[in-house]
């Protein structure tokens, strides 16, 4: 360097112009290599700017498990492994024959309550009709028997009057009959006369007799109407207690409806059942992890097969915790899954987990015990992608993803 200050001098003393030094090469490619970085970094920064990324995402999406819902012989086996299968389309029968036994005894058993509920309601309605028939009847009886009672009572007063008068004409033909006699003895009447006053004796003493059998009967029909009354009254009490048997007949119809309803329930049940035979696809998907085997005995709740249904998948991705900063639902999101390279799909952020993953561990860690070290924790997000996004795309879930969520907007 000395040097070379002493030939510019020189040069400069000689009235001669200076020439410049050439850097070398080495100096102008770091120069060069600086700047490029310096641009790089600068345009990450600017670009980064409102902007989390993660390459801890994957594809989500529901397993459904398919089980036996009834117990049974598997008699085929139509679905295949990896088989996309529309919702609704069968994938595995069950042997019918035991399950279609139960419904045809639960049919026979509900149109055995139907016949029940009509048996009721005919008995019902004869119930009802004679205890109707009944009730008037015994009214009439009663009716009848009180006017015969009345009739007696009215003979027996007509008895006793007549009875009352035989007596009296009796008394008077006894008299007539004693002082003709004593007359007779004196000679003052004939014989005729006599015999004409003992005739009139002995017909006054039939009178008698015959009012007095009169009386005793006329006694005896009010003892006859009284007990009539009695057994009117009787039958009366026994017409009043239809209701009773009306209600009864009434208790057996309702419970012959209940019956129906029972049989019914039954046989719903047992139709189910046999259509549980036929295992189908609850919706759309692909079939995975197929187990059953035909000729395989299942029980209720055996798993048969798993299925992806490939239409509702999202993304889960796991962001630092200093991530989280200004991240919040409804941000655009833009995703790329390996498997299918630079093509990016657009989403949204659904929600932000309640917790970090290592709280939702099988043995979550405890800070308090042993020597801490401090970890950046992550936090599931839930991304949503755009259904326009992904169409002609199978994500399938699994797949890993990146994912790049907007937290500023006009980025």
């Amino acid at each position: 360097m000395v040097a070379n200050f002493k030939h510019v001098e020189e040069v400069e003393l000689a009235g001669g112009t200076p020439a410049k030094a050439k850097p070398p090469k080495a100096r102008k490619v770091f120069l060069g290599m600086v700047g490029l970085v310096a641009v790089v970094g600068t345009t990450f920064y600017v670009t980064g700017l409102g902007r989390e990324s993660t390459d801890d995402a994957q594809v989500e999406g529901h397993i459904i498990g398919v089980a036996a819902r009834v117990a049974g012989q598997v008699s085929e086996v139509l679905a295949k492994d990896n088989e996309l299968v529309e919702a609704g389309a069968v994938l595995v029968k069950l042997d019918p024959i035991e399950t279609q036994a139960r419904l045809a005894a639960a049919t026979a058993d509900l149109a055995a309550a139907n016949a029940s509920v009509k048996a009721a309601q005919a008995q019902l309605a004869i119930t009802e009709k004679n205890a109707e028939a009944n009730l008037r009847q015994a009214k009439g009886g009663v009716t009848t028997a009180n006017s015969g009672l009345s009739a007696s009572r009215a003979a027996l007063d007509q008895a006793r009057a007549d009875a009352v008068a035989a007596r009296s004409r009796f008394k008077l033909a006894e008299l007539d009959l004693q002082r003709v006699k004593k007359l007779r003895v004196d000679g003052v009447v004939s014989l005729g006369e006599l015999d004409a006053k003992q005739a009139g004796y002995d017909q006054a003493k039939a009178a008698v007799d015959q009012s007095e059998a009169r009386l005793a009967s006329a006694r005896v029909g009010i003892d006859g109407s009284s007990g009539s009354i009695e057994s009117a009254e009787g039958r009366l009490a026994s017409a009043n207690t239809a209701s009773a048997q009306v209600d009864a007949a009434h208790a057996a119809v309702d419970v012959a409806l209940a019956r129906v309803d029972q049989a019914a329930a039954a046989r719903h049940l047992a139709e189910v059942n046999a259509s549980y035979t036929e295992i189908k696809a609850p919706q759309r998907g692909i079939v995975s992890r197929r187990t059953v085997e035909g000729g395989q005995v299942v029980n209720i709740g055996t798993p048969l097969l798993a299925l992806v249904p490939v239409d509702d998948v999202w993304i889960v991705a796991n962001f630092k915790e200093d991530q989280l900063r200004h991240m919040k639902s409804g941000q655009k999101a833009h995703v790329r899954v390996d498997s299918f390279g630079r093509q990016e799909f657009d989403g949204v952020v659904d929600s932000v987990a309640g917790a970090t993953g290592s709280k939702f561990a099988l043995l979550p860690p405890d800070n308090a015990s042993g020597n801490f070290v401090k970890v950046v924790q992550r936090v599931p997000v839930l991304v949503r992608l755009a259904p326009k996004s992904r169409e002609g795309f199978t994500l399938r879930p699994g797949m890993s993803a990146e994912v790049t969520v907007v937290t500023a907007e006009g980025k």
